[in-house]
């Protein structure tokens, strides 16, 4: 019995890393009682974008600064103190639901830069909130990155639920096809 929680435990957490958090019901249901007013990460997820390897893959562990490119460095405030860090971007992606079906709503990037080599990277948490409360918020923040990391992006989003990235809005798809 206990072998089977575990082995059950492993599997959820491997699913956990690669999917979307997609539409939970709302434990509020609108009692006005206890959590109402507070914000809910339930639909975001977070897109680790690699463009030195050409990838795109949801990692969770971000949403709690723990994801795989972000453990065993120091994080440092100035850009500057990491000239050969490698680039990388956190999006911040929430679902939502319309008449269609669900929908990419909300997408905003976050820059960090790791260099392993020094054990230094440097984040802005102040962006990072800042564009979870923007993806939040439905709004789509993604001029900032390069235009491969938006085709990394777009192309992982379209392979991932092609119904979900054809229910969005325009202003996501043009922002992630310039």
């Amino acid at each position: 019995m206990r072998s089977y929680r575990k082995e059950r435990n492993l599997v959820s957490e491997k699913d956990k890393k690669n999917s979307f958090t997609i539409i939970k019901d709302d434990s509020t249901d609108g009692h006005g009682g206890y959590g109402s007013g507070v914000i809910s990460l339930e639909n975001m997820s977070s897109v680790i974008v690699d463009p030195n390897e050409n990838e795109a893959y949801v990692d969770m562990d971000a949403m709690h600064a723990r994801s795989k490119v972000e453990r065993r460095v120091k994080w440092i405030h100035n850009k500057d103190e990491v000239p050969n860090g490698k680039l990388y971007w956190i999006v911040w992606v929430n679902v939502e639901r319309n008449e269609n079906g669900k929908f990419y709503s909300g997408v905003a990037g976050s820059e960090i830069r790791v260099d392993r080599e020094i054990k230094r990277a440097y984040k802005s948490m102040p962006e990072h909130i800042k564009h979870m409360e923007q993806s939040l918020k439905g709004k789509v923040i993604v001029d900032h990155m390069d235009d491969h990391s938006k085709k990394l992006l777009k192309d992982y989003l379209i392979e991932f639920d092609e119904n979900m990235w054809n229910n969005s809005t325009d202003e996501l798809k043009n922002a992630l096809s310039e």
